[in-house]
């Protein structure tokens, strides 16, 4: 029972238990739960056990798969990052909606040896429930500016506007426009063309991920047969 355990989880994947998704820690929790009872009664077939921990086995696989390919799966199952802090502002309603406390605000910046909200450009939770903090940096801020005035770039001030789901703003995911996003910042979809045009693709679905951080640089991986 415990090498089937262990290659059940093996087989799941690599990741580490404070990375793992609501999804995963379920499934993780279960097949656990029916090793021990398959263990508890000595008197039961180990075929109890190994048939259920086999097919959580099978749901998780497809489902990580299906999350591959569609981002709507991954959002149903995995949910979607919170920001937190904006600017050196807290989102008290984003706070109040996850029930996140000031104290385990104050204690994840203290980890990340922040102890001044005001220094925070932007703190997302993620759906590990781990918090990412990016600091305000005046020469990353100067750099972006100077890249915007050359007309490569969105504007800083656009930017702030920007409710962020996630950071950084993902704009082509599995080669596929997230229209939305590119609203979001009021660019479009030729804006766009253009500057992945400008990495040497020539097509959307080339483009394996594409975002844009809150400077205005672009960030573009284009899928591994167009590289």
């Amino acid at each position: 029972m415990y090498f089937l355990v262990f290659g059940v989880m093996r087989i799941m994947g690599k990741r580490e238990i404070g990375e793992l998704s609501i999804f995963d820690f379920v499934i993780s929790i279960m097949i656990a739960e029916i090793a021990v009872l398959a263990l508890e009664d000595m008197n039961r077939p180990l075929s109890d056990g190994i048939i259920p921990m086999l097919t959580l086995m099978l749901i998780q696989l497809v489902i990580s798969l299906l999350s591959l390919r569609y981002r709507k799966v991954r959002l149903w199952f995995d949910g979607k990052p919170s920001v937190i802090i904006q600017n050196g502002q807290i989102n008290q309603d984003v706070m109040k909606k996850q029930r996140y406390n000031l104290d385990d605000l104050l204690m994840q910046l203290r980890s990340e040896k922040i102890d001044n909200i005001a220094d925070v450009e932007f703190a997302v939770l993620e759906t590990s429930g781990q918090l990412s903090v990016i600091p305000k940096n005046n020469d990353n801020n100067q750099s972006g500016q100077g890249a915007n005035s050359k007309g490569k770039g969105v504007s800083r001030s656009a930017l702030q506007k920007v409710q962020f789901e996630a950071l950084p703003l993902p704009l082509i995911m599995d080669g596929k426009v997230n229209d939305d996003n590119l609203r979001q910042i009021g660019k479009t979809r030729f804006w766009l063309k253009q500057q992945i045009q400008a990495k040497g693709l020539a097509d959307f679905k080339q483009v394996f991920f594409c975002s844009i951080d809150h400077t205005g640089k672009l960030y573009v991986n284009a899928l591994d047969e167009y590289r």
